[in-house]
């Protein structure tokens, strides 16, 4: 019987924008939230990559979802069939893998509520865990980046992720003061969406904003190392004619300045809460950058600026929280912090 009986466990890191699922200390599946099913019999057509290059171009008798918004959950069904779908890629990646005892360890945003953490629980079940843990993610982006949790002093993380932007202080295991906003990568898209629809009259969709912010996004008006002007092609709003437009990324900047402020002032609001003592092991450690957010260009110079307080980013920041995830699930018995 003993032979039959193993566990195979995984680490989700449940992103908005991306989930990663790791296996053996190996990143085995890195894919876009998104799922395309059909609309007659609610069957799963596709999942990640292949879901992503559908969406935005699907027929009547197929829709796309992001079954997750501002970093929680908000269509279960889609939710179950996407953990579902990419649990079943571990598998074709990995012939021993098998799921009928399977443990997971699920990271979700610091501020969700109860109802939220039993959506992402039940979610994770019915996909096939047998074993289900929950870690917040500022406390897996420090184990990911390496920092000791555990330790009698203060540490800060700022995750910007797709939906969220999570910042917390920790110490000791656990989160002293948090402060989770749902300004993130995805609004900093739809400020260059509606940017683009006022500024230059022409129509862009998500996946063209998304391309705008990675190749000339921008915290910073003045950078070192400017990129060069980003080209887009789009219908013009009044004559349907194609356009091309170049954009730079001072635009750019100034197009997102607002959520980027928002960011700034809850940074603030959480080091306003913080204890004095971790205060100023805050600023000589520095503040530390996780998330994709985290590679617009200048933020870290922005924020550093503002603040007073060097910040840091992480050496990968994308998948930083998906990696401290995985330290989370190789160490269960160790950390009291996880949740079951």
């Amino acid at each position: 019987m003993g032979l039959f009986s193993f566990t195979q466990e995984i680490a989700v890191d449940l992103g908005t924008a991306n989930t990663i699922i790791i296996h053996n200390d190996k990143i085995v599946v890195d894919e876009p939230s998104v799922v395309a099913i059909d609309n007659r019999t609610g069957r799963l057509v596709a999942v990640g990559e292949r879901a992503q290059q559908m969406h935005g171009r699907t027929p009547e008798n197929l829709r796309t979802i992001r079954p997750l918004s501002d970093g929680v959950i908000a269509d279960f069904n889609a939710a179950e069939l996407m953990i579902r779908g990419m649990v079943k890629m571990v598998s074709s990646k990995n012939r021993w893998f098998a799921t009928p005892s399977l443990r997971m360890v699920v990271c979700i945003p610091s501020g969700s509520t109860e109802v939220e953490i039993r959506a992402v629980r039940d979610s994770s079940e019915h996909a096939g865990g047998r074993d289900v843990y929950m870690i917040y993610e500022p406390m897996a982006a420090a184990l990911g980046i390496g920092l000791d949790v555990t330790a009698p002093e203060g540490h800060m993380i700022v995750d910007i992720g797709g939906g969220s932007t999570e910042i917390a202080v920790i110490s000791l295991g656990g989160i002293v003061s948090n402060k989770s906003i749902r300004i993130a990568g995805d609004d900093l898209t739809d400020d260059i969406m509606e940017y683009m629809r006022r500024a230059h009259n022409v129509k862009v969709g998500e996946r063209t904003a998304e391309l705008i912010k990675i190749n000339v996004g921008s915290a910073l008006t003045e950078l070192e190392n400017p990129p060069e002007n980003y080209i887009v092609h789009g219908p013009n709003q009044m004559t349907s004619l194609p356009m091309e437009i170049s954009v730079s990324y001072q635009e750019i900047c100034h197009c997102i300045e607002k959520s980027i402020s928002k960011i700034e002032a809850a940074v603030l609001s959480a080091l306003e809460q913080t204890p004095p003592e971790l205060y100023a092991d805050i600023v000589s450690n520095g503040i530390y950058l996780a998330g994709g957010g985290a590679l617009l260009r200048g933020l870290d110079k922005r924020l550093t600026d503002k603040i007073g307080i060097p910040f840091h980013i992480a050496e990968d920041p994308l998948h930083a929280v998906a990696k401290g995830t995985g330290i989370a699930l190789k160490n269960i018995s160790r950390f009291e912090f996880l949740m079951r």
